[in-house]
C-alpha cells in the first residue's frame, strides 16, 4: 500500500489524530502555521480485541465529539473521521488511505521512555511504518 504525491502537495489533505479535546486544541494549534489546505480530524477508538474495551464507546464517541469541535475553533473546516482498532497505528494508516491525505500530521503525547514502551509507541510506528510523510509537530513544553 503505497501512497501517490497528489498535486496539493505535502499539506494538501492533513490527517490529524487526536484523542481528546485538550490535545486536539493543542494538535491543531500546533498545525496552524503550517497553513494546511484540508484537515481531517481523526479519532481512533482502541478495541480490546476480545477483551473490554479501554474506553466505554459511548464515551470514546463523546471524546470525538468534543475533540472534533476543539479542532474546528481553529480549522473551521475540517472533516472528522472516527476509526475503531486494536493497533492505534495501523489504524491511523488505514484513516489515511480511507481519506486519501497527503500527509499525517501528529504531536506526540509525551511520556517517559517506559510508558512509550508500554503503550507500543505509538509515535514510533507513526514515523517509521507509514506509507506516506508524517510530520511530527512541535510541542509547547518542548518534550
Amino acid at each position: 500500500m503505497t501512497s501517490e504525491p497528489t498535486d496539493e502537495g505535502l499539506l494538501g489533505h492533513v490527517l490529524l489524530p487526536v484523542t481528546d479535546e485538550d490535545d486536539a486544541l493543542a494538535t491543531a494549534q500546533a498545525l496552524e502555521p503550517y497553513e494546511p489546505r484540508s484537515v481531517t480530524a481523526l479519532h481512533v477508538v482502541e478495541k480490546g480485541g476480545g477483551v473490554p474495551d479501554k474506553t466505554p464507546v459511548e464515551q470514546s464517541e463523546e471524546l470525538a465529539t468534543e475533540a472534533y469541535a476543539a479542532v474546528r475553533t481553529v480549522f473551521p473546516d475540517a472533516s472528522e473521521h472516527t476509526a475503531y482498532g486494536r493497533d492505534v497505528a495501523e489504524t491511523i494508516f488505514e484513516a489515511a488511505a480511507e481519506v486519501d491525505a497527503s500527509a499525517i500530521a501528529y504531536r506526540s503525547r509525551g511520556g517517559n521512555r517506559l510508558m512509550q514502551f508500554l503503550s507500543g509507541d505509538v509515535s514510533l510506528k507513526l514515523v517509521t511504518n507509514s506509507d506516506r510523510p508524517v510530520i511530527a509537530l512541535p510541542r509547547e513544553d518542548g518534550t
